[in-house]
């Protein structure tokens, strides 16, 4: 009975623990000397929770004390030493992380997270979470140099342009800014602060520069060195010269893209082929043209000769009376035949001598004609 007492009784406390929200906090933070620090707290919002009380406290001896209290009426500073730097954030449902500035060698401490939420039921419930702060005194970082603007190292003249010098470390820390010489000479000191500024940019403000940050501890800092150029907007930019090199196809290096190359091909295959067909349908016109010529030349010829043939009947070479022919003997004496022979013969020549002016590949038009005759 009493073992079934024990079980009923963790399994109560396992759904009380696990059903309520549940603060989350790293064991400890460390802080920089005069800088700021956050120190997180956080817990997952349940549904018909409340969030209504906030606590910090820091341990000061045995007891902890109230340094930050936050309500239903606003936020509450306890401590008059946490005064203007002391912030918990509440743009976040449930963050209530603490914000502190400018720390102090004594804010070393254990500090205490406590929540308090109204339940579903009309209870509260209160979680809290020790975090622990360590502040040392760091030595400043290497230095870094950036510009505002996003010309980068590269500017027109006339524009007002800075270059940022930032570095982490316990504060206060001092920047100086130094522009190289030429012929290995020192450089010369520029500015004291951590923003050197330009207003407006002139091209002899172009060189090199660099950044140096001191802190309280530990030895000074120097950045990289920057080019800063100063463009002159009113002089046209010089062509570089390049060494002559050697045509490269398209396909090497960074040439055209591929779909390009493929267009460019394509295109010009269809301009070779419509002019292969332009030249051939010329070509056929050509061809046919003096096909036309030939036949027109040798009808014009056909109809002269029957012409001249027809001529020759109808000038009185044909007698009314019959021809005188002997019995057994077929040959004429008639002259008018005799001259009809010679004329026909004639305009055979003049025939065939106009056929062969026709070009070879019209030779089949000859041949049929000379059928015809």
């Amino acid at each position: 009975m009493g073992l079934l007492l024990g079980l009923l009784l963790l399994g109560h406390l396992t759904v009380v623990t696990y059903g309520h929200p549940i603060l989350e906090a790293p064991e400890s933070v460390t802080g920089p000397w005069k800088g700021d620090v956050n120190i997180p707290c956080t817990y997952g919002p349940l549904q018909g929770y409340t969030q209504v009380l906030v606590k910090w406290l820091v341990q000061r001896g045995l007891d902890p004390v109230t340094i930050f209290l936050h309500d239903s009426s606003g936020d509450h500073i306890q401590q008059a030493k946490y005064r203007g730097r002391l912030q918990v954030n509440h743009e976040v449902p449930g963050d209530v992380s603490l914000q502190l500035n400018t720390l102090e060698m004594d804010d070393r401490s254990h500090y205490t997270c406590e929540v308090t939420w109204q339940t579903p039921n009309g209870n509260q419930v209160v979680r809290d979470k020790i975090i622990e702060l360590r502040v040392q005194k760091l030595s400043v970082s290497k230095p870094t140099v950036t510009t505002g603007s996003g010309y980068g190292f590269t500017v027109p003249q006339g524009m007002r342009i800075s270059l940022q010098c930032q570095a982490w470390g316990s504060p206060p820390i001092s920047y100086v800014w130094y522009k190289e010489q030429t012929n290995n000479q020192e450089p010369i000191k520029v500015a004291v602060l951590s923003t050197l500024l330009f207003k407006p940019a002139m091209v002899a403000d172009s060189g090199s520069y660099f950044c140096t940050a001191k802190g309280r501890v530990g030895s000074e800092q120097q950045s990289n060195i920057v080019k800063f150029v100063v463009k002159d907007s009113s002089k046209p930019l010089k062509p570089k010269t390049e060494a002559p090199t050697t045509m490269k196809s398209p396909l090497e290096g960074k040439g055209l893209p591929v779909f390009s190359i493929v267009l460019i091909i394509s295109l010009c295959c269809m301009v070779v082929f419509i002019m292969a067909y332009i030249m051939l349908c010329r070509k056929t016109s050509q061809q046919e043209h003096a096909y036309e010529v030939a036949r027109a030349h040798a009808r014009e010829a056909s109809n002269s000769g029957e012409t001249w043939r027809v001529a020759i009947f109808t000038s009185g070479c044909s007698s009314e009376e019959p021809s005188s022919q002997t019995p057994g003997n077929d040959y004429s004496e008639d002259p008018c035949l005799g001259q009809e022979y010679q004329i026909i013969a004639q305009i055979n020549n003049d025939y065939a001598h106009l056929l062969h002016t026709v070009p070879p590949d019209y030779e089949l038009l000859d041949t049929k004609d000379k059928d015809v005759c």
